[in-house]
């Protein structure tokens, strides 16, 4: 117990830290028994009764009344002030008193004025009297902080220039130093950080998270890779290579900011507002661009060609729909599919549409996008001649003939082309624009050698997207060093564009933005998954793609069930039909499936090379080997015989035949 003159009551000495660690572990326990969205603690402080300066837990400890409906309180080193004191600066020594409320007096170091309180008088001189400010000065600058192990002493009145260890910049200001350390020194302004904030309170609403974020003294390199290199989620800046600064992040989720960006300590940090959290501001006005594309498409059904092209048919349209078309360069007639079934079809089993609940496959051969509504077309081949050529009602009637000024080539017309010349067999070729293969229709320049998907041939010049929101994006071929928004990758000098945004360093690829919808369906999972660009709250557990069982990076855009926790790579997405066989984009992904353009499943009745019908197909771990060049054949395009152990790459069948 420890008695002072200008109190009735004993007062208790309190030890902070202590009082400190146990706030925290109760918020633990509240935190997994209830799983409530938790509310920061408010950072332990009162006044000192003597000095009129705060108390708080860098302090370590201080004295209170031992009654607790009293609020007196005073720092350790207040209430431990000898009665008499001798000062360097005086040869007479001090006796300590109190002067009444009313009372006014001057201190004679600091020359301030106060009004009653404690005070050190000279036992000799008159009038000479020091405020207890002045007397315990030192001890007021030393603090005993949890990010090191030694105490900090503020060793300097006025600011200086410093580097600080707290937030890693140089910068003007009151530093705590560490006597027994050399190079560690901390600005008062990150010493006295709260240890756990809102962000929305922080930022005034302008970022926003579930959790409160912790102060954390450290990212050790282990936790960074944990977490897939995570960046700032105000400002999308990187973190420093050693983890030795200090940083917020939430103990709940994937989410991590500068001290300054969760703070709102930089003015400038207001203007990059990226996907972390904050709403962008609209740079456009929707009546100056009425036929403006807003991305990703809603669902699997939807496609620049559906958007541009279809038509929804009435009856009067069957009535004078021809119900036969004979389709450019086709041996086989087509038929038209319906909601009552196939008319003038010679086969009597049930048409199909794609359904991924239901594993079933049916892709149009001239855009390679599910066909998931009738009317459609198909071929009217029988079941034995073994022929799944089907068109969306669109690609078969309402595709232009050509394409003019194509932002990758407008010095030529591109002409519709649903076999490409020269071409050895599934009229396989690389599109200019998303450079992925593809045997659907192409719009081609066969002087230059160009040539587009469909998809890919209708390029929008303007877009918005939901991973940039309220700012245009413009198809660009400035492509700077730089990250795809969604996918992460780079954005290669040797492609031929991109979509970029003119107010921010901010670029997606194009089949980023065209070719991955928002929501998609999962046999395994009854709910639809909806693209993410960035990890999911309150999900605790590392992150696995259901498909390939590969860890999954949530930093780039993936699929995810909010309900059932599930998630999917965003280029194993199309692979949901083929699950059971490990399929998996090959050379670690790239944003797409690598054969989303690709329709599997044709039969090559020919070759030179095996007696046996070979089904193209994409390889998978049980093909082994080729039986041409050995290499393997899992994720690559190959010819394989059901009747047979053969199966070969489709690039050493060709130049096997050619040969």
């Amino acid at each position: 117990m420890m008695e002072v003159i200008e109190h009735e009551h004993p007062l208790k000495l309190i030890d902070l830290q202590v009082n400190v660690e146990d706030v925290d572990d109760e918020s633990d326990d509240d935190e997994e028994e209830k799983e409530e969205v938790l509310v920061p603690q408010d950072e332990f402080s009162c006044t000192c009764k003597r000095c009129d300066e705060d108390i708080n837990g860098y302090y370590s400890y201080y004295y209170k009344c031992i009654h607790d409906s009293c609020d007196f309180a005073l720092h350790k080193f207040c209430a431990e002030l000898p009665k008499t004191l001798k000062h360097a600066t005086h040869p007479h020594p001090f006796i300590l008193r109190i002067m009444d409320e009313d009372s006014t007096w001057r201190c004679d170091s600091c020359q301030r004025e106060h009004k009653g309180g404690a005070f050190y008088d000279c036992i000799s001189c008159d009038f000479l009297w020091k405020d207890v400010n002045c007397v315990v000065e030192v001890d007021k600058r030393r603090i005993y902080h949890p990010s090191h192990p030694h105490p900090l002493v503020s060793l300097c009145y006025r600011p200086i220039l410093c580097l600080c260890n707290a937030c890693g910049k140089e910068h003007k200001g009151t530093f705590f130093q560490c006597t027994a350390c050399t190079n560690f020194a901390i600005h008062s302004d990150c010493a006295f950080l709260p240890k756990r904030l809102l962000i929305q309170h922080a930022t005034n609403a302008i970022f926003s998270h579930t959790h409160p974020l912790t102060l954390s003294y450290s990212f050790p390199i282990e936790e960074f890779r944990a977490k897939h290199n995570p960046s700032c989620r105000v400002c999308d800046g990187r973190f420093d290579g050693d983890g030795e600064h200090w940083l917020y992040k939430c103990e709940k989720c994937i989410y991590y900011a500068h001290l300054d960006c969760a703070t709102s300590r930089r003015e400038s940090f207001m203007s990059i507002l990226s996907i972390g959290g904050g709403p962008t501001v609209k740079n456009f006005k929707d009546v100056d661009y009425p036929n403006l594309l807003r991305l990703p498409f809603p669902d699997e059904t939807c496609s620049i060609p559906k958007h541009l092209f279809f038509k929804k048919l009435g009856p009067a349209d069957y009535r004078n729909h021809e119900v036969s078309v004979q389709h450019m360069n086709r041996q086989h007639e087509l038929i038209l599919v319906d909601t009552a079934g196939s008319i003038g079809s010679t086969s009597s089993s049930k048409i199909m549409c794609h359904n991924p609940m239901k594993k079933i496959e049916l892709l149009c051969n001239g855009c390679v996008r599910p066909i998931m509504e009738m009317p459609f077309y198909k071929c009217r081949a029988k079941e034995d001649e073994n022929c799944n050529f089907a068109l969306h009602e669109w690609c078969t009637r309402r595709l232009p003939t050509k394409v003019d000024n194509h932002p990758g080539h407008p010095q030529h017309t591109l002409l519709l082309m649903t076999n490409i010349p020269n071409m050895f067999m599934f009229n396989i070729f690389n599109c200019f624009v998303c450079h992925l293969p593809c045997n659907g229709f192409a719009y081609g320049c066969v002087e230059c050698g160009f040539y587009v998907d469909v998809t890919c041939g209708f390029m929008p010049e303007r877009i918005t997207h939901e991973s940039h929101p309220n700012h245009l994006l413009s198809l660009t071929e400035d492509q700077p060093s730089g990250r795809c928004l969604m996918c992460h990758l780079s954005i290669f000098s040797n492609r031929i564009l991109s979509f970029s945004c003119s107010f921010c360093d901010v670029y997606i690829h194009p089949w980023c933005a065209l070719l991955l919808p928002k929501r998609i369906r999962h046999p395994y999972d009854k709910h639809p998954m909806h693209i993410s660009y960035l990890p999911i709250e309150n999900h605790k557990s590392e992150y696995f793609c259901e498909i390939c069982e590969e860890p999954l990076n949530p930093h780039s855009c993936f699929y995810h069930c909010d309900v059932c926790s599930q998630s999917v790579h965003s280029d194993c997405a199309p692979l949901i039909l083929q699950s059971e066989t490990e399929t998996y984009s090959k050379d670690g992904g790239r944003g797409v499936y690598d054969f989303l353009n690709m329709k599997f499943g044709s039969i090559h009745k020919k070759s030179d090379g095996h007696p046996h019908p070979l089904t193209f197909a994409q390889g998978i771990e049980s093909d082994g080997g080729c039986s041409v060049c050995a290499e393997g054949l899992r994720f690559e395009m190959i010819l394989r015989c059901s009747d047979c152990e053969f199966a070969v790459h489709h690039d050493c069948l060709e130049n096997w035949n050619k040969s």
